[in-house]
């Protein structure tokens, strides 16, 4: 059986939640104050959770640090107080929401991995009480 391993990066960030593809009065509708002009803000806690086994060598799945300096490089140098839709071109053309965040933030990480570790799961957490997870089943 796989051990797994969760670590927590943070990060702050703006978005807007709106669909170009419709109408201002639809968007206004379905996102509410989340589709503002001018966006809003949150400090998210990405939680990235990895599997594998654990190396008899050195004792553990993965060096946590090694782990942490996939997420900075990959997604937090880039989104860390950032407007997402604005100024992360990879996001270009997706709706910010945590669901979509948590799936390409998965993808941006999965093939950076070393060979005998698996991405499990990916959590966005906008707010305490609010979150978003992508895994592969």
């Amino acid at each position: 059986m796989p051990t797994s391993v969760t670590v927590k990066v943070y990060f702050e960030a703006a978005h807007r939640l709106h669909n170009p593809t419709q109408s201002d009065s639809w968007n206004r509708e379905t996102y509410g104050k989340c589709n503002n002009p001018h966006g809003h803000g949150h400090n998210y806690v990405l939680e990235v959770t990895v599997e594998g086994p654990v190396d008899s060598e050195i004792g553990y799945l993965i060096d946590m640090k090694i782990l942490k300096d996939i997420l900075r490089e990959r997604i937090i140098d880039e989104v860390d107080h950032r407007f997402l839709n604005i100024e992360v071109p990879w996001l270009e053309g997706i709706i910010p929401s945590a669901e979509n965040l948590a799936r390409v933030f998965f993808d941006r990480v999965a093939d950076r991995l070393p060979e005998a570790i698996k991405l499990s799961r990916v959590t966005v957490h906008e707010t305490d009480r609010n979150s978003a997870t992508y895994r592969i089943l």
